[in-house]
């Protein structure tokens, strides 16, 4: 099984579906006709670590049983339970035996440590959740006590989802992570490069390229490359990815280049091709490179010589998770957030509807980098092709789109496109809370099969919305929210606190918008963050114009994150448990009316947000705007339309009844029967399939032509009818 290129993905990322970037360039290497395999060692490690023979070698360790914590003692006593279940709660975790949810749900089967304590909790935080999310909720729990046991006594390392972080956080000096890479090999290290040789040893690369997406993947593809230079010293190694992609812009440190030959920054495709056609170039030409750190005359340089432009979205392929063993990716359900679930739970496809930001506007964001800034949309005939591809050689029909932030007009088209094709699918994207989602644009991604959406709302404070210059208002996020919640569309909101110039009292009052709007149940998820000032968002390059003082460092290696001090001297960090724990209650309904005081154990000002304010923002009714632009979408295809006579005082109407049949209801109408005959010729000419859509002005015209009066029949009851039934979309 030789192939030219080894693509990995190095512990550790999610456990329930692969992160998408090999996928992505195993897609655009098969346009390329460039052989290649690729690997997610995390899952691997994990299945090999979290089986009978590894929990085996995980209790031959030595330990001093009488100096450990008393939840090690009790995780070493019931070691025989442990190894005895951990093959049969794997497998129910990938979905192989779904009967095992009852014994997993009883009495006395899985042994439990610590992680058990909050199962106090478990039916406040799920309700009555099903059977197969306890079980599997019971089933983390009992990994994360395993995982506890790893952390205190064998690896302190070791986490599901990253490992050695620290190491990777703004870690301007290489040194501390040098260190570490030279020492040693660390527990999970001995089955990671075991997988690693083996692998190599099969595919035989030419050049091993290693994705790295976030500061818990980096150490692992370090002391990869490392073993790949000391015992394969043939193999080219390239490192590309999220983390390189923003932390890597300036790196100077040599010793870098010990364990790989280059790092390639931005968007991958063209840079891979060129260092796999130098590699395997048998002339001697001169070195043609995109965006590229490599030595040369014993410096590091930058190079990006190529006068080649990058590969259009729409050249790029379709990702191809061919290699990766899908099977066997394992369902968690770790807290009880209902968006968390959606990252943790199941097996997505992921797929990007543009590459880039259409706003590209926030101060926060790293807008100056090109993943960000380059906005390029595909076309949703190209997209729902890749869909349509991905379930054929992956057998999965859920989505997960990517994108920084999934384009209105766009999403449209892919509903459409889904709808058109009678495609059975389950999507969910981040978006923006843009007052172009609409009532019936909300519920025409709801019939395409979106199940939820996430967005910043960020400090819901109008004044520093305008200072992030996000686009939005509270007041329009509120009906946007409302919109999507009204659709059946799940909303997780982004919430951000200690945004320069930010007071206590803005905190306090974005806190009561939160409030106002759970209880309202226009949200139903969100997630605070405390603001992180970035090297590549206007803050960071501008600090002086946000009231905030940069802390300098000598930069050799990484470069992100930035310490600073804030002007207004406020300790934003004492809010982060007063802010989270009021959520996790307004998550689950309940402690509304309690003072915001009490989340917090230190004085606070009252707020000066009216406690109506929310509700008020949506009382302001659109149903009865003419916009002549809009592109008017009629739905149905299931309309029976039956001619009658109706006698009133001795005088004969003829009129016409129009019934549609729904999914979930029937909706009737009656309508004079020269009107209904137009109707249903509109009904006709502009259904979904029309790929030509006609708009309101022209529906006007068109109707006037034969009758009076348009609005007084576009706002009729009959008519408000059907829109609200969802049988008339108004786009």
């Amino acid at each position: 099984m030789k192939k030219d290129l080894l693509l990995i993905t190095p512990p550790f990322t999610q456990l329930n579906t692969p992160y998408p970037a090999t996928a992505y360039i195993k897609g655009f290497l098969n346009t390329k006709n460039i052989s290649s395999y690729q690997i997610d060692l995390g899952i691997e490690v994990i299945l090999k670590l979290f089986s009978k023979d590894g929990i085996k070698i995980i209790f031959n360790k030595e330990i001093d049983i009488q100096n450990v914590s008393e939840n090690s003692q009790r995780i070493f006593a019931l070691r025989n339970e442990y190894i005895k279940t951990i093959d049969q709660v794997i497998s129910f975790l990938q979905g192989k035996t779904p009967t095992l949810a009852r014994q997993i749900c009883s009495i006395n089967f899985l042994p439990e440590a610590s992680r058990f304590n909050q199962l106090d909790d478990m039916e406040f935080a799920f309700g009555n959740m099903g059977l197969q999310d306890k079980a599997k909720h019971l089933a983390t729990l009992y990994l994360e006590d395993l995982s506890d046991y790893i952390v205190e006594n064998i690896d302190p390392d070791f986490g599901f989802s990253r490992y050695a972080e620290r190491l990777g956080k703004s870690a301007n000096s290489f040194d501390e992570l040098y260190s570490k890479i030279t020492d040693e090999h660390t527990f999970i290290d001995n089955f990671t490069l075991k997988i690693l040789k083996e692998t190599l040893d099969v595919v035989q690369p030419k050049l091993v390229c290693f994705s790295i997406p976030f500061p818990g993947n980096l150490y692992s593809a370090f002391r990869c490359a490392k073993f790949i230079k000391e015992s394969y010293p043939h193999i080219k190694t390239v490192m590309g990815g999220g983390f390189p992609n923003t932390e890597l812009r300036e790196v100077k440190d040599k010793r870098v280049f010990e364990f790989f030959d280059f790092i390639t920054l931005d968007d991958g495709e063209l840079p891979i091709e060129l260092l796999y056609q130098n590699i395997t170039n048998s002339v001697a030409e001169p070195f043609e490179a995109k965006r590229t750190f490599l030595i040369e005359n014993k410096e590091v340089i930058y190079k990006s010589n190529s006068k080649r432009h990058d590969y259009k979205q729409a050249e790029i392929g379709t990702p191809d998770y061919t290699d990766l063993q899908l099977d066997k990716y394992i369902s968690v359900i770790e807290i009880a957030n209902p968006m968390h679930s959606l990252w943790s739970d199941g097996r997505w496809n992921k797929l990007t509807m543009a590459h880039g930001c259409y706003w590209g506007k926030c101060t926060f964001c790293d807008i100056s980098l090109d993943y960000i800034k380059i906005y390029e949309p595909i076309s949703a005939k190209i997209l729902v092709d890749r869909m349509e591809e991905l379930i054929r050689t992956t057998g999965e029909t859920g989505f997960h789109f990517v994108d920084e932030a999934a384009p209105p007009a766009l999403m449209r088209e892919v509903a459409l496109e889904i709808m058109r094709r009678n495609l059975v699918i389950t999507w969910w994207t981040n978006i923006r809370f843009e007052k172009s989602f609409s009532r019936d644009l909300c519920f025409l991604l709801k019939l395409s099969g979106c199940v939820a959406v996430s967005g910043g709302l960020e400090v819901a404070s109008d004044r520093l919305l305008k200072l992030i210059d996000k686009g939005v208002s509270v007041d329009q996020v509120a009906k946007v929210t409302r919109n999507f919640t009204e659709a059946g569309i799940m909303v997780h909101a982004y919430l951000m606190y200690g945004y320069p110039t930010q007071t206590v009292q803005e905190t306090v009052d974005s806190l009561e918008m939160v409030r106002q709007m759970f209880e309202m149940g226009i949200l139903q998820s969100g997630f605070w963050h405390q603001f992180a000032m970035t090297a590549h968002s206007p803050v960071g390059l501008n600090p002086e114009e946000f009231g905030v003082i940069p802390i300098k460092q000598e930069i050799l290696f990484a470069n992100n994150d930035i310490d600073f001090t804030d002007k207004t001297g406020i300790d934003h960090g004492k809010f982060s448990f007063g802010l989270k724990k009021s959520l996790f209650n307004y998550m689950h309904g309940i402690n509304f009316e309690l003072p915001l005081q009490k989340w917090f154990d230190f004085k606070i000002p009252r707020t000066i947000i009216h406690p109506d304010y929310i509700h008020n923002c949506l009382l302001e009714d659109e149903n009865f705007n003419f916009k002549g632009n809009s592109k008017v979408i009629f739905l149905t295809k299931n309309v029976i339309a039956e001619n009658r006579v109706k006698t009133k005082k001795e005088s004969t109407y003829l009129y016409t009844r129009i019934t549609f049949h729904l999914k979930t209801n029937i909706v009737s109408i009656e309508l004079e029967q020269e009107k209904a005959e137009w109707l249903m010729k509109m009904l006709d000419e502009n259904s979904m399939e029309k790929y030509q859509r006609i708009t309101l002005q022209q529906l006007k015209v068109n109707f006037e032509e034969n009758f009076e009066d348009f609005e007084l029949f576009w706002f009729s009851k009959p008519i408000q009818q059907l829109k609200e039934n969802g049988v008339i979309l108004s786009l």
